[in-house]
């Protein structure tokens, strides 16, 4: 059942409308009394891996609907207006949508839009804020995790077929975003992370459609088929090695987004296209998974090149 969850009327004769479809077991007459997953996606309107995540969840549900047994709330565009015209934020406003929750009731239109948002996922079970990196870098599968409530999310990380769960400080999290304002709320709220801006990664969507699902069996939400989910890397007690850009020019890889690296070996070069010289070898610090990689060539002197995990010390 697709409806409007909000519909607000914009300069020029615009409407910003954020929808969801709801699912409801076959039986059931309401949602009342039934546990509610929230899928979400498209808080920055040039990160398009949930858009066919979304498709996928709902075709999937849809066409097998005799196996819900609670509530699946999906929404694949939380920033529309962004979406349609390839903006990471929210067009005309110049601001980053999640960078604004739990918003306002009485503030601008983009800070009431935010406030009524937390009320709609108020009550939920789990919500999953899926997201996908800029154009600049690729990402593996992955769940991102605030510290201080990783205790209670990382069992349910670990079913979403991710590669890797990042557990962050809580220095580097910002209490603007949705996942902080709906965990504070008692809504359990995983952020997702995978591909690359503007682009979709079918096999990668594919996954974490599996992994929903799984994690919705896990519930007792789901009772259908869902295909054996891989455990994750925890970064519990791991550090992440940064590499940057000492000088600028074309990068190039010499390996695959996602390898795993020695300390000391080259991982790519950035070039110069005028002289037909490396400018710079980059190298890494440490053994471990290269789970960030750049995905755009030209880079600046300390533009980021990689993320990479350190091994398990033994």
């Amino acid at each position: 059942m697709i409806e409007d969850v909000i519909k607000v009327k914009m300069p020029v004769g615009e409407s910003l409308v954020i929808r969801k479809n709801r699912h409801l077991p076959d039986n059931a007459a309401s949602a009342e009394g039934l546990k509610r997953l929230c899928v979400v996606s498209g808080i920055h309107g040039d990160e398009l891996e949930g858009q066919y995540i979304c498709y996928l969840l709902n075709k999937v549900v849809r066409e097998k609907s005799e196996h819900l047994k609670g509530v699946l709330d999906v929404y694949p565009a939380l920033n529309p207006m962004g979406i349609d015209t390839i903006q990471r934020g929210f067009p005309g406003f110049d601001l980053d949508m999640n960078r604004i929750f739990p918003g306002r009731t009485d503030g601008a239109a983009t800070e009431w839009v935010a406030s009524k948002l937390i009320q709609e996922f108020k009550g939920a079970e789990m919500a999953i804020d899926i997201h996908a990196s800029n154009i600049f870098l690729r990402e593996i599968p992955q769940v991102r995790v605030n510290i201080n409530t990783a205790g209670k999310l990382v069992k349910y990380a670990s079913m979403l077929d991710v590669d890797f769960v990042w557990v962050h400080q809580a220095s580097t999290v910002l209490e603007s975003t949705l996942a902080y304002s709906l965990n504070s709320i008692g809504v359990k709220t995983l952020v997702v992370e995978a591909g690359v801006g503007m682009r979709i990664t079918q096999d990668y969507c594919q996954r974490l459609v599996n992994g929903i699902l799984n994690l919705m069996q896990n519930l007792g939400m789901w009772d259908g088929p869902v295909q054996p989910v891989k455990q994750p890397i925890v970064s519990l007690d791991r550090s992440v090695s940064f590499v940057n850009a000492e000088e600028p020019g074309v990068f190039v890889p010499t390996v695959r987004h996602s390898d795993n690296v020695r300390r000391g070996e080259i991982f790519g070069q950035i070039v110069d296209a005028l002289s037909g010289e490396v400018r710079q070898e980059c190298v890494s610090e440490v053994d471990g998974l290269l789970f960030t990689l750049r995905e755009y060539p030209i880079v600046n002197k300390g533009s980021l090149i990689a993320r990479i995990l350190q091994e398990e010390r033994r």
